[in-house]
């Protein structure tokens, strides 16, 4: 019982123990609290604002000692630490309501560096302001620069969204327009585009003529609603919106880096820095890919996401979270971050949203645009480690996604022709070999003048590198073909991420003008080079490709390689190239037999007769050569004259490139004579050349690792064996 008693005393103690405790807690909260208050009270920076919140209209500026103290006060926190979200509403307001009239808003609005976030109610409320108080002009076109380079740090932008018609009324002042349309392609959706708009800026466009900020915006129009602008975009423009001076880049950039964050405003293309001694010298921000991320401020995020049932990209961690949210995905702010996240390449194949790749090639094109081309101190060669680490990024993207970006390929075509074959070689040469088809009319003129002149003043280094670019890039266009090509009307799409098409015939011209360049490149550079053999490997590589263009791709189109080619791998020094050659030889009869095989039930291809001619005359001077011991005769494609051959003095002169005394195989006829005639001090190589020992010998190299030559004697030479001790008579099948 007394246990009893003293529990329920216990138990009757515990809520006023509690109560105790809670009101100690409100009491220390209230004293942080008034302590909070009153050090604010007491910060001359709390002060200053306090100053331009209260502030009547029609205060004087000059002299106003009291304003000159609180400014310098703001300015030197927002260049030192930046301004709170707090902050940047009372001095934009301020500025734009212009209380104390228009002298101070310039000054203002330079000193308007945001430590973390923008308010999208700040930045409503003076784009309100722009149509209620008598700004200047150029003082609106500072306000609207500030915008666009802090326009990935605003909270939200829906409320921006919901005054684009308020925006766009701007967009007829002339000093205004290209400012107004780069902020109106920033904030621009589908329910955007609208009849009357599209027909406002065709007005201004008979105005002001095709200016590339007009067009720009256009062209995003159409992707959202083709029906509506019937205008022919230019598939190739420069950049839209120029790289205008950002007084706030160098100081926001400093400020987050002070404070730890990652730059947001290097993640933006709006604007870089300019020197006031050479114009065309810059900050270099543009190679730093952003990190993928939602908005910045998360509960305005929640809400939104909540209210709309969107889903930032950057919450989805894996492929199943990215289908179940395939419609309802919102993308992030910087386009470029994708280029940095699987998930977005992904969704990028898998939708194919056209105005997500519009914004990416936008992005993307300035970038190479203003470090690689436009940047007249280096850029690139500068920071060659961003750019190497920037194109190597880029580089991952077009092999996950298969396929480059037209941005990147209307960048090389300039670059091509400026670039000096060294700066980057193995990353230009990895964007160049994704290039997709070019049509044969331009093809010489964008791709074959640059990399002709560059071949023959380069290295050969750089020649095996660009004949291997060039292999690759040809199978990517077989690849492209044999997997679009339309069964009905042979038509092919050439890029899954384009809308350009292109007929079988105009493919086949394309594919024909690039092996035929290639041959030209590697009978000039096999001379040049003395017949490198590291040269040669790399153009039998391509030739690899060029013989089974038939069979393996589809592609009803075979060429033959150039003597400049054929003949120094016939002659080659080592026994690889030769017998890579007669594997070459071998798969290109393979696909001419099947080509005739096929022509003869359908009409809808046919293989020229020249090129069967050049096959045939190829294999007939192999086989005489390396079989036959035929070498020189009339009718071969390298003859010399009787006379010059019997000033050689070389002993039976025919024979020098048979399969004993070629230079790639007398190392192993020597070997296997001493392995066969193990106690013969004379050697005598021709004594291979009788039956029984040259189908040893024939196995035995065989037996060394040359299937290639192995299948070009099974496929084009037959024996008949005498009985004689002979090597017998051959005939070519």
């Amino acid at each position: 019982m007394a246990a009893t008693i003293n529990l329920s005393d216990s138990e009757r103690s515990s809520p006023n123990d509690q109560s105790v405790s809670s009101r100690s807690s409100n009491r220390s909260l209230r004293v942080a609290e008034k302590e909070r208050r009153k050090n604010e009270a007491e910060d001359p920076f709390v002060l200053a604002l306090k100053y331009f919140t209260d502030v009547e209209a029609g205060t004087p500026v000059y002299g106003n000692d009291d304003f000159e103290r609180n400014l310098v006060l703001v300015e030197k926190v927002a260049y030192s630490k930046g301004l709170s979200p707090e902050a940047i509403s009372v001095m934009l307001e301020f500025a734009m309501s212009l209380r104390m009239g228009s002298s101070p808003c310039v000054r203002v609005l330079k000193c308007l560096i945001p430590a973390t976030v923008v308010p999208q109610e700040a930045v409503v409320r003076a784009v309100v302001w722009l149509g209620v108080g008598k700004i200047p002009i150029s003082t609106q076109v500072l306000f609207i620069k500030w915008v666009l380079t802090v326009f990935d740090m605003i909270d939200t932008k829906d409320q921006l969204r919901a005054v684009y018609g308020f925006i766009f009324s701007y967009v007829t002042e002339e000093n205004l327009c290209p400012f107004i349309c780069h902020l109106l392609y920033l904030l621009t959706r589908k329910e955007s585009v609208r009849v009357f708009r599209v027909r406002k800026l065709l007005e201004l466009q008979s105005k002001l003529g095709r200016q590339p900020f007009l067009l720009h915006l256009l062209s995003l129009y159409k992707v959202f609603c083709p029906e509506l602008v019937t205008l022919s975009i230019p598939s190739r423009m420069r950049s839209g919106f120029r790289n205008h001076i950002s007084p706030w880049k160098s100081a926001l950039i400093a400020v987050q880096k002070r404070n730890g964050l990652q730059v947001a405003s290097s993640m933006s293309l709006a604007f870089t820095i300019k020197d006031k001694t050479n114009s065309r010298k810059r900050k270099h921000c543009h190679l730093e890919v952003p990190a993928l991320r939602s908005v910045v401020n998360k509960e305005a995020q929640t809400e939104k996401c909540s209210s709309r049932k969107v889903v930032p990209l950057v919450q989805l961690h894996s492929f199943a979270q990215l289908l179940e949210n395939m419609h309802h995905i919102e993308l992030p702010a910087q386009m470029g971050s994708l280029l940095g996240s699987s998930l977005a390449l992904q969704y990028l194949d898998c939708v194919q949203d056209e105005s997500a790749l519009l914004r990416l090639n936008f992005w993307l094109g300035y970038a190479l645009h203003e470090e690689f081309l436009f940047c007249g101190d280096g850029g690139a060669i500068q920071n060659s480690e961003d750019a190497l680490q920037f194109l190597n990024k880029l580089l991952s993207a077009h092999h996950f996604l298969q396929e480059g970006f037209s941005s990147s390929e209307a960048f090389l075509y300039k670059f091509l022709n400026v670039w000096d074959g060294s700066l980057l070689r193995p990353q230009i040469l990895g964007l160049l070999s994704n290039i997709p088809v070019v049509p044969s009319s331009q093809i010489g003129r964008l791709l074959f003048e640059p990399l002709t002149q560059l071949f023959f003043t380069s290295s050969l280094f750089f020649k095996c590198g660009l004949v291997e670019c060039l292999n690759n890039m040809l199978l990517k266009w077989l690849t492209w073909h044999s997997v679009y090509a339309l069964e009905d009307d042979l038509d092919i799409s050439l890029n899954s991420h384009t809308s350009i098409n292109m007929t079988l015939s105009g493919f086949k011209d394309s594919v024909m003008e690039l092996v035929n360049f290639v041959g030209q490149l590697a009978s000039v550079g096999l001379q040049i080079e003395g017949c490198q053999s590291l040269l040669l490997s790399f153009v039998l590589d391509f030739y690899e490709t060029v013989c089974d263009t038939f069979l393996k791709y589809g592609l009803p189109l075979v060429v033959m390689p150039p003597s400049g080619v054929f003949y120094p791998a016939l002659f080659a020094l080592d026994p690889v190239s030769v017998d890579r050659l007669a594997y070459i030889m071998h798969r290109y009869k393979v696909n001419l037999t099947s080509a005739k095989a096929q022509e003869k039930l359908t009409k809808a291809f046919h293989i020229s007769r020249q090129t069967f001619h050049e096959f045939n005359h190829y294999v007939v001077d192999m086989v005489s050569c390396l079989w036959n011991s035929k070498m020189f005769q009339p009718g071969m494609g390298v003859q010399l004259g009787e006379e010059l051959l019997l000033k050689s003095k070389v002993p039976q002169y025919w024979t020098s490139f048979d399969l004993i005394h070629h230079p790639a195989f007398m190392s192993y006829a020597v070997d296997f004579h001493q392995k066969c005639w193990p106690g013969k001090k004379d050697m005598d190589l021709s004594s291979i050349k009788h039956s029984k020992p040259w189908s040893w010998y024939l196995e035995y190299l065989f037996t060394q690792g040359y299937d290639g030559l192995k299948q070009f004697v099974q496929s084009n030479i037959s024996r008949q064996l005498t009985a004689s001790d002979g090597q017998g008579d051959t005939q070519q099948r």
